[in-house]
C-alpha cells in the first residue's frame, strides 16, 4: 500500500517521537537481573512496541511465585534511578507534528505506554495539545500487535484506516497497523530496518518525510 495523499497520521510514541528505547532497554534489563532471570538482546528486544503487561505475562514463567502487576510495578520504579538515561525528540517528530497539525491533518497517537506516562513524555514534547486522539495501553483491551489501537484512533477521526497512514519504530507496531488496514513507515530508531520489512517504507528519522508525498509517487 503506498497512499499519495493520506487523509490522516497517527504516531507511535516510544522510539518514534521520542528516544526512550534505550531507558526501556535498561528498565527490563534491570528487572531480569533483580531476580537472577538469564537474558539475552532478543528477550530485551521483545518488549518493543509492546504493553509490558502483556510481555510479562508471557514470561511469567521466568518468575515464579511472582505476579504480573508486581513485577511491573517493579520495573517502573527504576525510572526515579538517578542515573535514568536522558530522552531526546527523534530528529524532525516535533517539526513533523506542528507541520501537520497547521495544515489541518487529523492527527492521532497510539501507545503502548500507559497513559500519565505517554502524557508526561507529550508535554516534554510540547505537541499534545496538537493531537486529535490518544490511544494509551489504558484505553484498549488488547495492545500491539493487535491493531484495536488503530482502529480506534481511526475511528475516531473518522477516518477509515486505508486513508491514514502509521508511523511505527518496532515489528509489533508495525504488524499492528497493517492489521489496521493501514500503511506504515517505519523508523529505523530501535530495530534494524530488516526487522521492519512489513512496513511500506523505512526511514532513519522523521526528518526524511515530506507531507503529503509520503510515499513518494
Amino acid at each position: 500500500m503506498a497512499l499519495t495523499r493520506p487523509a490522516a497520521a497517527i504516531f507511535d510514541l516510544d522510539g518514534t517521537l521520542i528516544h526512550t528505547e534505550p531507558r526501556n532497554r535498561v528498565l527490563w534489563t534491570r528487572l531480569f537481573e533483580r531476580h537472577g532471570v538469564a537474558h539475552d538482546e532478543a528477550l530485551i528486544a521483545s518488549f518493543a512496541g509492546r504493553r509490558g503487561h502483556e510481555v510479562l505475562a508471557e514470561l511469567l514463567h521466568l518468575f515464579p511465585g511472582r505476579t504480573v502487576e508486581e513485577l511491573f510495578r517493579q520495573a517502573i520504579e527504576y525510572e526515579e534511578h538517578p542515573d535514568w538515561p536522558d530522552a531526546e525528540p527523534v530528529p524532525g517528530a516535533v517539526e513533523l507534528v506542528h507541520s501537520l497539525h497547521a495544515e489541518g491533518v487529523p492527527l492521532g497517537l497510539v501507545t503502548s505506554g500507559m497513559r500519565p506516562y505517554a502524557h508526561g513524555l507529550l508535554e516534554e514534547l510540547g505537541i499534545t495539545r496538537l493531537l486529535d486522539v490518544i490511544v494509551t495501553a489504558d484505553d484498549v483491551r488488547n495492545g500491539k500487535p493487535h491493531p484495536e489501537g488503530y482502529l480506534a484512533a481511526c475511528a475516531h477521526l473518522a477516518v477509515s484506516p486505508a486513508r491514514a497512514v502509521a508511523f511505527e519504530d518496532a515489528p509489533a507496531g508495525v504488524a499492528a497497523a497493517k492489521a489496521a488496514g493501514m500503511a506504515v513507515v517505519a523508523v529505523a530508531t530501535t530495530m534494524p530496518a530488516a526487522r521492519l520489512s512489513q512496513a511500506d517504507r523505512i526511514v532513519a528519522d522523521l526528518r526524511e518525510v515530506r507531507w503529503p508525498r509520503v510515499f513518494g509517487g
